[in-house]
């Protein structure tokens, strides 16, 4: 008979042995994603990579051991910030401006849910289309992945590199059979061994460049940048946060489908959104980025079933020792984009499923018009590639999906009040 694979819960220690290679894995996974933002701002990832690191403690902290979940770098303000860039009146410092208040909207945004509750989510956002939106936090990142495997033409690949796809399938092969044929304690860090494995093969393939490793420096003194304020980088950054805290109730839905508990009533989403808050707005003041929880190390925990907030607490640890080891931050840069690309696919690939889970779990009735319309509507807004402008920012995708859900979520819930609905409930 198969061994089932264990699962360790959120709240469980682990042996420091297996501990510090589980946290590593975490590491690796958010990595690449969360130092590419500063590098695309033009600032040193070593005050990134310490800020991020100090987030998910005090995130951990918030919401009371109860919360897995990583704070890496958001992607949903780098519209904004390459505007102020471009003002040459203002630079980086008024953009960690806004991000300041953007971290205070948070957390005025989660007192206001203190005091509210979270029922209103159930019932504007049922899981007919809770369960699509969740599926698009990973169906739109799939191209990104696709992207890094050097699998797509564009800017950057002009032509199919043979090596970056055999690396890829060689990294997404160990990772996924992996799953199925480890045992024991190799099960739960599968990922790790195929980033190992898909390295070691890149090397092997000519595709790792050690360049950057010798000309970094052992000891990395993250660079401290304090904020300006100006009301006109304020109000171009502030749409940013609706993309954030759309994105922030979404991983919250699947994390809590992936551990089994209702993180939005327990530990709150008012804790965690607040923890993101107090995170961005810490960020903002020493010069480093906002922050958001990250879909990577959702599903580096639906694979390996490993939940415990003590691993993500390792992992925050490494990242603040990275910041300050140059060499071992630069290493860690060398892992070629095809060889994340693979794991990013499975990563992806798994927080889809859960959101199809959420819809076999609670059981949605799709012979109720209302629940087909629902998943209908979601689905398609998030894959089409429709947007809505507001200001520089532009909502799409999933957190476009998300707002659209709620407002036809909150309609479908004003004519079952009027009791106008004709699907026979």
């Amino acid at each position: 008979m198969k061994e089932e694979k264990k699962i360790i819960q959120v709240e469980e220690k682990v042996p420091l042995l297996k501990a510090i290679p589980l946290s590593i894995q975490h590491t690796f996974a958010m990595f690449s994603a969360s130092v590419l933002v500063p590098w695309l701002f033009g600032i040193n990832p070593a005050i990134v990579l310490l800020m991020n690191g100090i987030g998910t403690l005090i995130f951990i902290f918030m919401t009371k051991g109860k919360a897995p979940a990583y704070l890496g770098s958001s992607f949903a303000f780098l519209s904004p910030t390459f505007l102020i860039l471009a003002n040459p009146e203002m630079g980086y410092q008024y953009a960690l401006g806004g991000f300041v208040v953007t971290g205070f909207i948070f957390i005025l945004v989660a007192i206001l849910i203190k005091f509210v509750g979270t029922g209103w989510i159930n019932k504007v956002l049922p899981p007919a289309a809770m369960g699509p939106v969740v599926a698009l936090i990973g169906l739109e990142l799939a191209g990104t992945a696709a992207n890094n495997g050097g699998l797509l033409l564009n800017e950057n690949y002009t032509e199919i590199n043979p090596k970056f796809v055999i690396v890829f399938i060689a990294t997404l092969a160990v990772a996924v059979f992996g799953q199925v044929l480890f045992r024991g304690f190799a099960a739960a860090i599968a990922i790790l061994i195929a980033i190992v494995s898909g390295y070691i093969l890149a090397l092997a393939l000519g595709l790792v460049d050690f360049a950057q490793v010798s000309h970094a420096s052992w000891l990395a003194v993250p660079n401290f940048m304090a904020p300006k304020f100006s009301l006109e980088a304020i109000l171009i950054v502030i749409p940013a946060s609706l993309v954030v805290i759309s994105e922030h109730i979404g991983h919250q839905v699947v994390t809590s489908e992936i551990v089994g508990r209702d993180l939005l009533k327990d530990p709150g989403l008012h804790r965690s959104l607040g923890a993101d808050g107090i995170s961005t707005a810490l960020s903002g003041c020493f010069g480093s980025v906002p922050t958001t929880t990250y879909g990577e190390n959702i599903g580096v925990m639906a694979i390996t079933k490993v939940y415990s907030v003590w691993i993500i607490g390792g992992a925050a640890i490494c990242s603040i020792l990275l910041a300050w080891v140059g060499k071992a931050s630069a290493l860690i840069q060398t892992i070629p984009a095809p060889v994340m690309g693979g794991i990013s696919f499975l990563l992806y690939g798994m927080i889809a499923a859960s959101g199809l889970r959420l819809l076999v779990d609670e059981k949605v009735d799709y012979s109720k018009p209302r629940n087909l319309a629902l998943t209908a509507v979601v689905f398609v807004v998030g894959l089409s590639g429709a947007y809505i402008q507001i200001g520089t920012v532009k909502l799409t995708g999933m957190a476009l999906a998300t707002v659209i859900g709620l407002i036809l979520g909150g309609i479908f819930t004003i004519i079952d009040k009027l009791g106008l609905a004709n699907d026979n409930e």
